[in-house]
């Protein structure tokens, strides 16, 4: 390939524009792995617009901050100067690092070459080690978790890409286990981060090493903002037992670490974390198919949140049975108002047309509430009946259906917050799942007639 071809090329192609400029400022090949690819793919398609919102959940010092907090800026500060970014991490000092090794690559002689065109020239001011701005109107703003970020935005007014807001290692691992510190950043991103969008197309990328099952990867993957989120996870150790970057990270230092704390090495080498004391399930002996056989008899079991629109959900789990096989099809889940909990339990009702089985409260309430239910479920089929023993005692049965490979499970959007939570349980931050996929099991397994039960 020659210099004008490698040239055009670093111009058009993310992990070409990284490879030219890591040799252009140190003089050496950068030690790439196949995971390096996937991530500049997810990246580029925030770029072209097909993703808005990304998660990638990587191992630690497997290039994440290079790639993501360093090189995808500079390489959009060419595509296109006036691109607007936010650039945040736990502090600010790792923040302004990054923020200031942009702009040293902006300034490299081999960069300003390769975007002679575009003349992403910074402006002679822009002096400070946390924050730049080009000539075109461009900025990069670095800062901590929790920080400040009055008069700063990121992103364009229009839909051509523009800039976006990157948040990488949002949390430290030892704040990350304490509950408050974990609501503190969570509330930092709800009240101050997300409100610092240009416009509604501009692109968050949320990059991390899982540090528990309700970190901000955790707590946006389960819907906490009400959007969906793109998930590329890297996990440390594949499917096949083979190291995702055998020269950095060998298979035999791997199991070492998992052997020396299962629970650190769940969460940030496998982006799979759960809590100490969990693996009540194995969920990923649960298989993934994409069609069901026929003949298959269904129950819908419902879990009712406890405070309307809490932190709780309202789920309902269509769990079914043929050939002493479990499917599970479909998860209906809602935090909302009770009138927006009645409508997905008969809307869910009158379209499946199997049983419904639901919770019934003790005392004056419940029946209360089973009155009214009653009446707006007339027509369809339905059962409400206590819940008897704790959570865990109802969760033994699915468990050790799923645990034996008993279970397999449509491909759905839903599948991957459920294997959270099952991993989670018994102390995860929800277990809502966990009881609807209990509740239909148990009345599968029962005994019980089909027939319509009018309260």
């Amino acid at each position: 390939m020659t210099k004008n071809e490698a040239e055009e090329l670093a111009r058009n192609n993310f992990y070409a524009f990284v490879r030219y400029m890591f040799y252009a400022q140190t003089g050496r090949d950068l030690i790439l792995a196949p995971h390096h690819k996937h991530i500049c793919k997810s990246l580029s398609r925030v770029i072209t617009g097909k993703t808005k919102r990304l998660i990638i959940n990587v191992p630690p010092r497997s290039g994440k901050t290079l790639f993501v907090s360093q090189m995808f800026p500079a390489f959009c500060m060419g595509l296109n100067p006036a691109s607007q970014f936010i650039l945040t991490s736990y502090s600010k000092t790792l923040a302004s690092n990054n923020t200031y090794a942009v702009r040293e690559m902006l300034r490299h002689e081999a960069y300003q070459w390769l975007w002679r065109e575009t003349n992403p020239q910074i402006k002679g001011d822009s002096q400070a080690r946390d924050e730049f701005r080009t000539e075109a109107g461009g900025m990069i703003y670095g800062v901590g978790a929790g920080g400040t970020i009055t008069g700063k935005g990121a992103g364009g007014m229009g839909d051509m890409f523009a800039g976006a807001i990157l948040i990488d290692d949002i949390s430290k691992p030892d704040d990350a286990l304490s509950e408050t510190m974990r609501a503190n950043t969570i509330e930092w991103f709800r009240g101050t981060l997300e409100s610092r969008k240009n416009s509604p197309n501009t692109p968050i990328i949320v990059i991390q090493q899982r540090l528990h099952e309700q970190d901000l990867s955790g707590w946006l993957l389960g819907g906490g903002n009400g959007e969906e989120w793109e998930l590329l996870k890297i996990p440390a150790l594949n499917d096949d037992g083979t190291s995702f970057w055998e020269r950095q990270f060998p298979v035999d230092m791997l199991r070492r670490l998992e052997k020396a704390s299962p629970y650190t090495f769940a969460g940030q080498y496998q982006q799979e974390p759960s809590p100490r004391g969990g693996g009540f399930f194995k969920p990923h002996n649960i298989e993934i198919i994409d069609t069901l056989p026929a003949g298959i008899k269904w129950v819908r079991g419902w879990d009712l949140a406890a405070t309307a629109g809490g932190g709780d959900w309202t789920v309902g789990a269509k769990v079914g049975i043929k050939d002493d096989i479990v499917y599970f099809a479909d998860i209906a889940r809602v935090q909302g108002s009770p009138d927006e909990v009645e409508k997905i339990l008969v809307s869910n009702a009158q379209i499946d047309g199997f049983l419904q089985s639901i919770p019934q409260d003790p005392g004056a309430a419940g029946k209360s509430q089973m009155s009214y239910l009653s009446k707006r479920l007339q027509g369809t089929k339905f059962k409400f009946s206590p819940e008897s023993g704790d959570k865990a005692t109802r969760a033994e049965a699915i468990a050790s259906q799923i645990n034996v490979g008993n279970v397999r499970m449509i491909k759905a959007p839903w599948n991957e917050v459920l294997v959270h939570e099952l991993a989670s349980f018994p102390r995860g931050a929800h277990d809502d799942i966990v009881d609807a996929l209990s509740r239909a099991y148990n009345e599968l397994v029962s005994g019980s007639t089909y027939t319509l039960k009018n309260i």
